[in-house]
């Protein structure tokens, strides 16, 4: 991806007069910052292969403004998407907001998915086994929204609303998926209404130095379609905070929790261990159970205004009522990163991320490429 992003800017330098290259190695490349605050937009290249989904191929985008550019303390607004499909059909779209309102009175988050695209289904539990793995074509629609308003000094209270549903294809049957014990074939829906609470000191939103994150959200489903769907409660809670160590040196510490209480969960509403931000190395989805528990550490280097680097390290499992939290249960991950800043002032980046998960006995060691807009955490 970092060659994607090279090459493009290479040939924008190469077509244009020599005015307009000044102008794009000032906007892409050079190490000032900006101090007029003026909205930001970053396209990005979206390409990748595998062989379960050949050539995947879109286009990703962040736009970026204040709401008040005269407010110093004022939060960057950040909104994102991204587009993409592939030679074997996949299909993707994803939408995300984090806007602040005019002196952060008020907080929104929104995020709309909409997949088509191959999943591997392993099981569930903590231990899974790679040769257990069933292929399936999942079809999934999330749409959530939060809205938060400041009540006290750095405290946001708020509601919380999603709307889940899936549908999953068996593409060999007999496997994990054909389990007569397996709660959630082949799919179904739940809508949540609930209640959330924040508290943040951090002195950005997007590339923070110093402060502190905190955030629990409860959401509540009922029974509105019956058998074979879910209803039941879950609750979600994310803590971080940043130290500068010096002025090229941050480091940041993250744990989260969630939870998914219910008399019959069904296998797609269990938490997941492994995404681009936290447990970066497994396949999201190669554990899942009723409970999750993770925490990372991250040091972020800031090389100038517009390049910097990572190193992260963290450990975490997921686990149920018939397996219980244990140390031992608990799964390495660490990694390393490049960072390239797009918007210095705001502190927007492109992220490039390979993490590298445990080895299991008779497995390949678990690890993976991400390329994301914006900081794990």
């Amino acid at each position: 991806m970092n060659k994607v992003l090279i090459s493009l800017l290479a040939l924008s330098l190469l077509a244009a007069p020599a005015a307009a290259q000044r102008k794009l190695i000032e906007k892409y490349l050079s190490n000032k910052k900006d101090s007029s605050r003026r909205p930001s937009f970053m396209p990005v290249p979206v390409f990748g292969y595998s062989q379960e989904i050949g050539v995947e191929f879109g286009l990703g985008a962040l736009y970026s403004f204040y709401a008040d550019r005269t407010d110093t303390a004022q939060r960057s607004s950040n909104f994102s998407g991204n587009l993409s499909t592939s030679t074997k059909k996949i299909f993707n779209i994803s939408l995300n907001a984090d806007g602040w309102a005019k002196g952060n009175r008020y907080h929104y988050i929104a995020d709309v998915k909409i997949r088509k695209m191959p999943f591997d289904f392993f099981g569930t539990g903590n231990s899974t086994a790679e040769a257990d793995k069933d292929r399936l074509v999942q079809n999934m629609v999330k749409l959530a929204f939060d809205l938060e308003k400041r009540l006290l000094p750095h405290a946001y209270t708020g509601v919380s609303t999603a709307f889940e549903q899936y549908h999953f294809t068996d593409k060999a049957a007999g496997g994990m998926f054909s389990q007569p014990d397996l709660t959630g074939a082949p799919g179904g829906r739940a809508l949540f209404i609930g209640l959330s609470q924040s508290y943040d000191t951090r002195n950005s939103n997007n590339y923070p130095g110093r402060g502190f994150f905190g955030r629990v959200t409860y959401q509540y489903a009922p029974d509105l379609f019956g058998a074979g769907h879910f209803s039941g409660s879950r609750i979600t809670a994310n803590l971080s905070n940043f130290w500068t160590l010096h002025p090229k040196f941050i480091l940041g510490a993250q744990g989260i929790y969630q939870t998914v209480q219910s008399r019959n969960t069904p296998f797609w509403m269990l938490p997941q261990l492994g995404n681009d931000e936290m447990m970066r190395g497994y396949y999201t989805g190669r554990y899942r159970d009723e409970n999750l528990l993770a925490f990372q550490a991250e040091l972020r280097f800031r090389y100038n205004h517009r390049f910097g680097a990572a190193v992260f390290a963290g450990t975490g499992q997921v686990f149920g009522e018939k397996s219980n939290l244990a140390m031992r249960g608990f799964k390495p991950n660490y990694g390393a990163g490049f960072r390239y800043f797009f918007d210095p002032e705001k502190g927007l980046s492109v992220r490039l991320d390979y993490g590298v998960g445990e080895k299991r006995p008779n497995e390949k060691r678990q690890g993976g490429f991400y390329i994301s807009l914006a900081e794990a955490f």
